[in-house]
């Protein structure tokens, strides 16, 4: 589909990566690589897309109910609100975007969202710089007491993109080198946009449409 849109996907061989998006389901915080098992009703699946057009990246990534999880409801409904708290987080997040806003203090306002609704929010991986480059400065943490540096100016672009799990925020990778996981088994789910920073605010470069699917 990109290709035959005049773009790239940027995933694609990127440090040796070989798909062209990430498919993170259930316990998969990130990175995760598709392969050929079937997904299920009541699963959460994670899409990380990014493409290159005309010199420029964008990327985004949402976190979907696969069919309506009849089957067991309970779980359904857990994993529903877990997809509700971490698109809420960066939802906060954006709307505090705005030139002078410090990064590091983003990742205060993601782990409030996300801690006082029970979940972990995850530290080892963070928003990026993005535009002619697909991962540069600034680091966007989404923990609080972090260390980022730097304030947003106009022009800026980069991505916000929390990873929430149900347990503890700690993961562990796969031997495939590119797959994380949550430490103890518990589903994650993630949002992400890409902004851009105006004089007066931020503008999300990959918001949703009205053509957009339902997240459940």
């Amino acid at each position: 589909m990109s290709v035959m849109n005049g773009a790239y996907p940027s995933p694609r061989n990127y440090m040796g990566f070989p798909k062209s998006l990430c498919t993170s389901v259930n316990e998969v915080v990130c990175h995760g690589i598709p392969d050929a098992r079937p997904l299920e009703d009541g699963d959460i699946v994670n899409l990380d897309i990014t493409v290159y057009l005309n010199g420029y990246h964008g990327d985004l990534n949402e976190t979907y109910l696969v069919g309506t999880g009849a089957g067991d409801k309970p779980r359904a409904e857990s994993g529903k609100k877990l997809m509700a708290t971490a698109l809420e987080s960066l939802e906060l997040a954006i709307a505090s975007c705005r030139p002078g806003m410090r990064f590091r203090d983003l990742g205060e306002l993601i782990q409030g969202v996300g801690n006082n609704a029970g979940f972990g929010v995850v530290k080892d991986f963070c928003g990026h710089g993005i535009g002619s480059l697909f991962h540069c400065a600034p680091n966007v943490p989404h923990y609080a007491r972090n260390k980022a540096v730097g304030v947003m100016k106009a022009g800026m672009t980069f991505t916000i993109e929390p990873m929430l799990n149900e347990g503890t925020h700690k993961c562990k990778h796969w031997p495939d080198g590119w797959t994380a996981v949550t430490a103890d088994g518990g589903r994650s789910a993630q949002y992400e946009h890409t902004l851009a920073i105006t004089a007066s605010g931020v503008e999300v470069l990959t918001a949703r449409t009205a053509n957009s699917m339902p997240f459940y």
